[in-house]
């Protein structure tokens, strides 16, 4: 069981697998197999190093904002909110998971939805949300599996189609889906996109800057410039002694230079990553799809992306970060019974990604408007699964994405009706 449970939540392996696979069925040689192998794992790998190291900076991040702006709630952080998960119900989140893998590939087969969903990450948080709905009504761990693992397989193939048509555009190709259940919110922001379309050819990558800004030509030096303001913004407000809490003994005017720096060096090891196994997964991909599930297409991460539209991420984070907070203003004025607090990391990849979407439909302008609306989606969502999730004992954290939330609210509804 655990041997399973790693292996399907680690998609570097999973791709290495498939990548094997494929190369065999090519009949390369033993040269070429395991050197294409390898690289599609060593690449996968550098991309989570680099996913990882941003994700770090920016829970910091996280800790400065909320306790300089005095700001309570619920964090929406994902990873939280598992590992409360798993410790409780582990089995039938772990059960769910694997089922949910084997139903991806059963509906890649036999239907139009031609998805093999790759990001185990987000797989896992998924079937941690279905398994919790499932408890909070009573159910035992066989209908837990059952039903959560079948509706995890089918979202995992299904809802990446949403998305193909503005993959097209953004990639210039049908190679790859979106893996990242954050899809409904990325579908509505390439859709909402479509109202400023008459821009469509003024995008995010094609902003003018003056002359004193021109080093935001040049994505890495733009994202440091950013980061360094908000990481001494956030310092600058919860104070030293605040700072010296999290910074291991680092001077707490010294902690935000480094933590945004560090940052960027994530997202500069992540596309590095990205680049080196994007080529060789989709070759071997291809020979994998011919001769098991022909027709069918990886779903990846959205870092994968990030490259064709990179001014458009920062875009999309400011704006989606932006719109999380305006979302806790609004609960706060009106009395919310629970404040859903904005994670920035979820907003860096989430609300990045939805402006990459909107920019391929609308221009920056779409870019800004799909992800403030994705940001809002985010903080707001959560509210309405909020009840049924704390019922299990998963109160201090909570699960963010578009699709977990209306996928359970509802699966939430509809067992409401009948249990």
């Amino acid at each position: 069981m655990k041997f399973l449970v790693s292996l399907l939540s680690n998609p570097a392996i999973l791709l290495a697998i498939v990548s094997l696979i494929g190369l065999i069925s090519q009949r390369k040689s033993p040269t070429e197999v395991f050197t294409g192998t390898a690289k599609t794992a060593i690449g996968f790998l550098i991309f989570g190093i680099g996913a990882a190291t941003m994700t770090g900076t920016l829970q910091n991040f996280n800790k400065l904002f909320t306790e300089g702006f005095h700001i309570n709630g619920v964090i929406a952080s994902p990873e939280a909110a598992t590992a409360l998960a798993q410790n409780k119900f582990g089995f039938a989140v772990s059960m769910t998971l694997i089922i949910g893998f084997i139903m991806n590939l059963v509906f890649a087969r036999i239907t139009p939805f031609k998805n093999v969903f790759f990001t185990g990450g987000h797989s896992l948080f998924f079937a941690c949300v279905l398994a919790l709905v499932m408890k909070a009504h009573g159910f035992n761990n066989t209908w837990t599996i059952i039903v959560g693992g079948t509706i995890l397989g089918f979202c995992s193939s299904a809802l990446p189609q949403l998305c193909q048509p503005f993959m097209r555009k953004i990639t210039g190709g049908d190679f790859q889906a979106i893996g990242h259940f954050n899809m409904l919110g990325y579908a509505l922001s390439g859709l909402l996109g479509n109202a400023f379309k008459k821009h469509a050819d003024d995008t995010t990558e094609n902003i003018k800057f003056p002359k004193a800004l021109s080093f935001f030509k040049d994505f890495l030096m733009g994202f440091a410039f950013v980061m360094l303001i908000l990481f001494y913004l956030a310092a600058v407000a919860a104070g030293k002694s605040a700072v010296m809490k999290i910074s291991g003994g680092v001077d707490w005017l010294v902690f935000p230079l480094i933590q945004a720096l560090t940052c960027t060096a994530g997202i500069s090891v992540l596309m590095t990553g990205v680049r080196m196994f994007l080529a060789e997964i989709t070759a071997a991909f291809n020979a994998f799809a011919e001769k098991f599930i022909p027709g069918s297409r990886p779903a990846l991460d959205v870092p994968t992306i990030f490259p064709f539209a990179p001014t458009a991420v920062l875009v999309g984070f400011l704006s989606s970060y932006a719109a999380g907070l305006i979302g806790v203003l609004i609960m706060i004025a009106f009395h919310f019974d629970m404040v859903i607090i904005p994670a920035a990391h979820i907003c860096f990849f989430s609300g990045g990604t939805a402006a990459i979407f909107g920019n391929s439909t609308g221009g920056w302008r779409g870019a800004v408007f799909g992800s403030f609306v994705v940001g809002l989606l985010l903080v707001f969502l959560p509210v309405l699964l909020y009840p049924a999730i704390s019922s299990m004992g998963v109160s201090t954290a909570m699960f963010p994405n578009v699709d977990y939330n209306v996928v359970g609210s509802l699966l939430n509804s509809i067992l409401g009706l009948f249990h």
